[in-house]
This record gives structure tokens, C-alpha cells and sequence, in this order.
């Protein structure tokens, strides 16, 4: 019994240690956790006491994502919501988290790496030429409609 709960106390001062270093979600940590060797319920504790004391805040990382991906990785709001989604995060929380991203940035960020993919696509065909930046800016999880209603500004 005495090594089974030293082992939780190592896996939580390891786990507060990795969220103090970088920003995690509950699910990440409870699979971490898990993988560890200890029960779902032990997890689920370990968890509750990284919460309380600050360690982990799944809005704070919604947060931090949304501003991330869409800073650096120029993602759209399509793939950030997805790639949360898949880490077990609530709808609400992600939605509120996405309503954070500014939309003139939005559209200035589309608009923009729309425009750098135009230089560099090869195809003489107005309409070939849009089919593949439209399919690029999908890729980057920006809205079909909102492509569209920027894309006329991009191809002359």
C-alpha cells in the first residue's frame, strides 16, 4: 500500500511539475496518468488535486491554444475546434475560446495566407487556381463561406 501511494505522490508533483512548465488539459494528464500504471479513479484524484490548486485549467488551456494555433500555425477555427474537440474538451468551453479570436484578425489572417499561396501555385486556369486555394485555406480549417467571400480579393 505504502509504494502504491508514493507512486501517486511522485506522478502528481511530476504531473504539477510538467503543467507548470507548460499548459496542459485534464485529459492529457489523465492519460499520462494512466499510462503511469495507476486506476482511472486515482487519476481522476490526482486530477482534481491539480485543479485545486491551479495546476490545470482546461478554459485557461482552451485559451492558450486557440491563441497559439491560430498566432503561429495560422490555423482557422474549423481545425483549432476539431483538434480540441478530440482531446475530450467541452463544447462550450471551446466555443468560448474560439469567440476570443478577433474577427478583422481573422479575415486579415485568411486573406493574407491566401495570398501568399496564390504566389506560389503554378496553374495557369483562373478556375483551377481557386479550386486549389480554396481546398488550401479548408486544409487550414477556415470556414467554406468565409473562403469564399475573401477569395475574389486573392485571384484577379
Amino acid at each position: 500500500m505504502k509504494t502504491e501511494e508514493k507512486t501517486a505522490q511522485e506522478l502528481f508533483a511530476k504531473m504539477a511539475a510538467l503543467c507548470s512548465r507548460s499548459e496542459q488539459c485534464s485529459t492529457d494528464i489523465h492519460k499520462k496518468i494512466t499510462t503511469a500504471g495507476l486506476s482511472s479513479d486515482e487519476a481522476d484524484e490526482i486530477i482534481e488535486k491539480l485543479k485545486a490548486e491551479k495546476f490545470i485549467d482546461d478554459e485557461r488551456y482552451v485559451r492558450s491554444y486557440v491563441s497559439d494555433k491560430f498566432k503561429f500555425n495560422k490555423w482557422g477555427k474549423v481545425k483549432i475546434r476539431h483538434y480540441l474537440k478530440m482531446k475530450g474538451l467541452s463544447d462550450e468551453l471551446i466555443q468560448n475560446g474560439l469567440d476570443e479570436i478577433d474577427a478583422e484578425k481573422y479575415h486579415e489572417t485568411l486573406i493574407k495566407t491566401l495570398k501568399e499561396k496564390a504566389r506560389k501555385v503554378k496553374k495557369k486556369n483562373k478556375f483551377e487556381k481557386m479550386g486549389q486555394l480554396i481546398r488550401f485555406a479548408q486544409n487550414r480549417g477556415f470556414e467554406p463561406e468565409i473562403i469564399h467571400r475573401y477569395l475574389n480579393e486573392v485571384v484577379e
